[in-house]
């Protein structure tokens, strides 16, 4: 309880600070690295949390308890450990609610839904964004309403409900505003180059060809620091080849994807390059 009478704005800020320097290492370097550092992080905010005063500092703190947690059940989904992003996003949660921003509320219960992806439990994430969506309505910016909408194509994608997922799509690029980054989303990176990688990506999850084009843009563009990214980006790629009959290309983007999982300890990633090799799509003649 000591502790949290040294609570003040230029702590919180300090966290917030802490928050997007993991942000920006996790990005480089991956979450087997960080995991248990940004545990910790969440940890040591969560109990000066329970111990501080209703006031407005209390309210700031509990923003910064739900984006690092939110960033760390993001981590253990890189780890390929959904329930323990479920466990992080619920308190993620917790804490946003507290805060009563919106724009908090909205992308850490949308974000939860990845854990039910990777479960293959693709309806119900489509409803748990839906759900985000819509109670965020026109409350939160036009990036964050670009982001909600491209997840939800995400989900649709992985529900083989293609028509749906483009309209989702369709929405997303609708909302994405001209301008850059959103100093007041700094948990959101999104562009006109991330939007066209997460279409490439939806496109590909549906067998669509036409994904070769998007992501053939984004990859150029990307900016190398995003190396899991990239990773994802090029296993799309594979898989996008495969579905042209282009299966040198096919491979080449495999092994690349696969070097730069490898590089960031991605478990997640190296499953879907592991998956996409073992289907034959990425081999010559299949």
């Amino acid at each position: 309880m000591t502790s949290s009478a040294a609570l003040d704005a230029s702590l919180i800020k300090l966290f917030e600070d802490q928050t997007s320097s993991f942000r920006v290492q996790d990005r480089q370097l991956g979450a087997s690295r960080l995991m248990q550092q940004t545990e910790a992080h969440v940890a040591q905010m969560t109990d000066l949390l329970e111990y501080s005063l209703p006031g407005a500092l209390r309210t700031a703190l509990a923003a910064a308890v739900a984006e690092a947690a939110a960033l760390a059940g993001w981590q253990a989904l890189d780890l390929g450990d959904p329930g323990k992003t479920w466990a992080m996003h619920e308190k993620a949660k917790s804490a946003a609610r507290e805060s009563e921003e919106p724009s908090i509320i909205a992308h850490v219960t949308a974000q939860q839904a990845y854990a039910l992806l990777d479960l293959d439990r693709a309806p119900e994430a489509v409803n748990l964004i839906q759900h985000a969506r819509q109670e965020a309505a026109d409350r939160v910016p036009s990036l964050l309403r670009s982001w909600l909408w491209a997840a939800e194509a995400e989900a649709l994608a992985s529900a083989r409900e293609p028509d749906a997922a483009r309209v989702a799509l369709d929405s997303a690029a609708q909302f994405l505003p001209s301008g850059g980054p959103d100093e007041t989303l700094p948990f959101l990176f999104l562009s006109d180059v991330h939007l066209a990688r997460w279409r490439g990506h939806c496109l590909a999850r549906l067998g669509m060809s036409e994904a070769v084009d998007d992501l053939s843009v984004a990859v150029k563009s990307l900016d190398p620091s995003f190396t899991r990214a990239t990773a994802g980006l090029r296993c799309d790629l594979a898989l996008a080849y495969s579905v042209r009959g282009q299966h040198h290309e096919a491979r080449a983007e495999a092994r690349m994807a696969d070097e730069l999982a490898t590089r960031t300890s991605s478990v997640r990633q190296r499953r879907r390059i592991n998956r996409l090799l073992q289907s034959g799509t990425a081999h010559s003649g299949r």
